[in-house]
This record gives C-alpha cells, structure tokens and sequence, in this order.
C-alpha cells in the first residue's frame, strides 16, 4: 500500500467513522423542563407551577482517537440517585457505543427542579405513594431525549486540535455555610438565603474562589467549553417556578458571546459552600449573582493556555468504591415508618431513601469515581454533595497539573462530609442529611490519590 493510499484509510469505530490518529467532540443540549404539576426537589418544594427559565440535560461526547467514547452530562436536576442515575448512565452508553464506566452524569442541584431515583420511587410505590416525589414518565422520557440526542450528535463531530485551560476567581459569590463556635462545633449554617447581618459578616470560610474553564477547539474556534465552581447554585427558590438559577443563566449569557459553541457547566464540590454571604433571598440578587459568575466565565476562558491535542494522550480511568453506611440509620425503623400511612409525608419520603441507600450497601453496588486526563489536565467526576474540602485535597495531590472536580454525580449518598466533619454537628452531616459514616473520607481520598497522583 502506498504513501496516499495510507493517508486515506479511515478508522471505523463504534458506528462513526474517524479520520487515523485524529480525536473528536460532538455536543447535544436537551431540554430538561418537567410538565406544570411535576414534584420538584424530590417533594421538599411546592409543586411545578411555572417556568422562570427553562432547565436543560446537556454535554460533550468526546470521541479520542482509538478509544470508546466519554460522554460528561450536567443535568440541571437537584439530584439524580441511585438506579436513575445508573439508567442515565447505562441509556448515554448505549447511545454512543461506549462503556457505563465511560459516562459521568451530574447535576447542577438547582433547587426548584426535579429529582429522580427508581430504586426510592419502586419503594413509594409499593407504599402507595407513587409518583409523589417527581413525575416518573417524564424522568423516563428524559432520558430516551438524552440519549438520542448524544447518539445524533455524532454526526457532527468536530475535529479536536487544541486543549485550551484558564481560570479566574469569581467575586462575591461563594460562603462557607458552616460558622462553627469557640467549642469547635458548627454555631450557625449559613444559608444559600441569609438574612443575619452578623452571619454575613462572618469571613468567606474555606472555599475555593476559582472558575476553571476548559476549552475544546478546532482551530481558531472553540467547539466546546466546559466549566466548574463550587457552589450550591441557588438565589431564591422554593417558590415552585423551576429555574437554572444563576449558574444556568450564566452559562445562557456566554451562549450568547459564543453563539457557536456549546457551553456545559458543573457544579463542583459545593455541599458546604453557598452564596450566603452576599445573598438574603432577595429576588433582585439573582441578576447579580448571574453577573458575577458570567464574569469569572468569561475571565476564565478569555485568559486560557492553549495547547495542541495532538501532542498530548486522552486517558479515562475509574474507581469503583462502596462507600460505608452511616451506622445509625437502622432499615427496620425506615421501613417502619415508610410503611406507617399516620407518619408525614416528609418523613415517609425520606424513609424511602434511607432504605434504598440501606439497600444499595447492603448490596456493595458500588458508585464509580472517573478521571479525565489529557497532558496536564485532570478532571475529576465525584459523588453527592461533596464538602470543598475534598476539591482541594485533589488540587494538592497535583499540584503541577491542571485539576478541575465535578461533584453531585450519584445522588444517593446525599452530603458527603470529611471526618472532622461529622464531629463538628451541623446540618450537612446530620441523620438523614448525609447517609454516609465518618470513614467515608479515607476511602474517597485513596480513590482520588489512585486517579491523580502519577
């Protein structure tokens, strides 16, 4: 075979074809807005009445060249646990041809949104109070419209040229939730809506001030820019008008400045981080926080290194991990209640998930922990809602490298807090708040050394 007959073979790989030595993106956007009349919040807001604006289930497909593909899917959901978020997961790859393993899905954790686990609904229904927690229907058909619109998206794959990495701090968005007292324990939460002027004059706490932005291009244009910061995303909400709030109307304004490009935004390890500081839950706010992260976004992207791709490998890798049950949760006592028709609905609901995370343990179905790495970037995709702490600790384990973290992937676990954490007290790490043991950290920062230090 000769030289030119060389160049012009071409690769055939899991139903698209790619071009010898060449990696690839495509992107797919879908509209994740639930019907007026859905559950919101898994019931802890009033129902669906309205749209303030619309949410969407959107990502990249990266296709590296002689690879399976990697899909990363941000959902702008509360929470996606459990069995959903194994079937979102499970439905992206068969979409793409690719590996379960091979798909991180995470949500924003926009409160005014939907949330979604099989495994809890299959228990409601069977104490006959199906559909009380979100619309089932609707979560199934979201997930067909995700998957086909990634399997569609290849068609328009882009070549990958360069890599590009940036980041910029984000100004008066991000607070500590936790202010603990002179004892050493957690005094006062400061919430997303804070009110008390003696709180928010509290210092910011342990937070990490950075916007990292990540672009993907084909030449001179970028094709795709994900981004990440840790906060819990909320203005104002129960208010039963969903809602991308200001992370997802952000994002939605650097649509704007790069009308061709897709922009996908996750939310890091914010379990412990909100905008309390800087917000009371005034309505007006909500604007302002969205000019914040805008600028940090555009900062970020503005002031990237670009890098050639071809020079540099794309490695996934995973690790599977059980994470411990938190030991006083005690599966009769849920079932008792659950099964109980005088208990309050809250208490049935949040019996159902106990019993469904008892359940998963019990089962060791474990919760995969993946890892992007392309030259000197690693992303990183996480569980719950993770405390900041644990962002932080990736970013030391490399400090020469890029590290950027998605967290609030499996929803199961709820807060994941560190060890100290949970012997602090305070609302991220109560019963019922987070579903995991102290010894939770050690476990995750061992899967996190495993992926990143090299």
């Amino acid at each position: 075979m000769d030289v030119r007959a060389i160049v012009a073979v071409c690769v055939f790989l899991q139903g698209y074809v790619v071009s010898a030595a060449e990696s690839r993106i495509a992107s797919f956007n879908v509209d994740a807005t639930p019907p007026v009349g859905s559950a919101l919040g898994g019931g802890s807001v009033p129902p669906m009445r309205g749209v303030d604006d619309a949410l969407s289930a959107r990502g990249v497909v990266l296709l590296p060249d002689g690879q399976l593909p990697i899909v990363l899917c941000a959902v702008d959901w509360i929470g996606i646990a459990n069995e959903a978020h194994i079937a979102w997961r499970n439905a992206l790859a068969d979409a793409v041809n690719t590996d379960a393993d091979r798909v991180a899905v995470h949500v924003l954790h926009q409160h005014d949104a939907p949330f979604a686990d099989f495994a809890v609904e299959a228990l409601m229904a069977e104490a006959g109070l199906s559909g009380r927690m979100f619309d089932i229907a609707f979560a199934h058909d979201i997930i067909e419209r995700v998957a086909n619109a990634a399997r569609e998206s290849l068609a328009d794959a882009q070549p990958v040229t360069h890599l590009g990495l940036g980041k910029a701090s984000v100004e008066k968005v991000a607070s500590n939730r936790r202010i603990l007292g002179e004892d050493g324990r957690v005094a006062h939460v400061r919430w997303t809506a804070c009110t008390d002027p003696a709180l928010q004059a509290e210092p910011e706490g342990t937070i990490d001030p950075w916007m990292r932005a990540v672009s993907f291009w084909n030449g001179d244009e970028p094709v795709a820019i994900l981004t990440h910061y840790a906060t819990h995303p909320q203005s104002f909400y129960r208010t039963g008008m969903v809602s991308a709030d200001f992370p997802g109307l952000a994002r939605t304004q650097r649509e704007a400045d790069l009308p061709k490009t897709a922009h996908i935004h996750f939310n890091g390890a914010g379990g412990n981080i909100a905008a309390g500081k800087y917000n009371d839950g005034n309505p007006k706010n909500r604007p302002v926080l969205t000019g914040r992260m805008h600028a940090g976004m555009k900062r970020a992207f503005v002031t990237s290194d670009r890098h050639s791709v071809g020079e540099l490998d794309i490695e996934w890798e995973t690790r599977k991990v059980v994470l411990p049950l938190r030991p006083e949760i005690q599966l009769e006592n849920e079932r008792a209640v659950l099964a109980n028709p005088e208990a309050d609905l809250a208490a049935r609901m949040s019996a159902a998930r106990e019993i469904a995370w008892i359940e998963r343990c019990n089962a060791e179905t474990p919760i995969v922990i993946g890892r992007l790495r392309i030259g000197s970037l690693q992303l990183v995709y996480m569980p719950g809602e993770l405390f900041v702490e644990y962002q932080l600790a990736a970013q030391a384990m490399a400090p020469d490298d890029f590290v950027a973290m998605a967290a609030y992937g499996d929803y199961g676990p709820g807060y994941i807090g560190t060890e100290i954490a949970y012997a602090e007290g305070g609302y991220e790490t109560g019963l019922r708040t987070s579903r995991t043991a102290p010894s939770v950290e050690p476990v995750l920062v061992d899967a996190l050394r495993a992926l990143l230090v090299r």
